[in-house]
């Protein structure tokens, strides 16, 4: 199934071309940014597209594994509050008790109030949830590094230095909704 936001498919056009010809049609324009947002997007697309088709082939759907993820590297005894949950996945509360109902209903985790007198619940990884996890996150993560195999080990260091410094700023600057 493609998807429709942001590329149908990766396009030929390389991203330095798409500039040349802005500044062609519209000279005074910053293209500047072309050269880089266009083959992020683009690099976000195959990553997505390539994660979806393997987690397919798992029968682990994407929230599922981003759920039990944050479990799994939350460490022994793997359980957090559905508020810690939330903030680790950057997803809403409703998400999160959406995310956990079904992971509950598979077996995968277990939920519990606190009993510290909060309202807070805790979402705990079941034994058939940590077997999944461990499975899956071998299969998903070597895949991704065969992904990203033609850069160096420096390259590689250099990358993600400069991606997570760019991520902090656009962080920054970008608009919140």
């Amino acid at each position: 199934m493609a998807d429709s936001y942001p590329l149908d498919s990766p396009s030929p056009y390389p991203a330095a071309e798409i500039a040349r010809a802005w500044r062609r049609e519209r000279p005074g324009t910053p293209t500047d940014s072309i050269e880089i947002v266009t083959p992020l997007w683009r690099l976000a697309k195959l990553f997505a597209d390539d994660r979806r088709r393997l987690l397919a082939d798992l029968g682990v759907d994407p929230a599922t594994l981003d759920l039990l993820s944050v479990l799994r590297r939350a460490g022994a005894p793997y359980e957090l509050t559905t508020r810690e949950l939330s903030r680790r996945t950057l997803v809403t509360a409703g998400a999160i008790s959406q995310r956990v109902a079904r992971a509950e209903d598979s077996g995968l985790v277990t939920r519990r109030t606190a009993g510290d007198g909060t309202r807070a619940v805790v979402v705990t990884l079941t034994q058939t949830g940590h077997d999944l996890i461990e499975r899956t996150v071998d299969q998903v993560l070597t895949r991704e590094s065969e992904l990203v195999a033609s850069l160096s080990p420096a390259g590689r260091a250099e990358l993600a230095s400069q991606l997570q410094e760019l991520l902090d700023d656009v962080g920054r600057r970008a608009r919140k909704p």
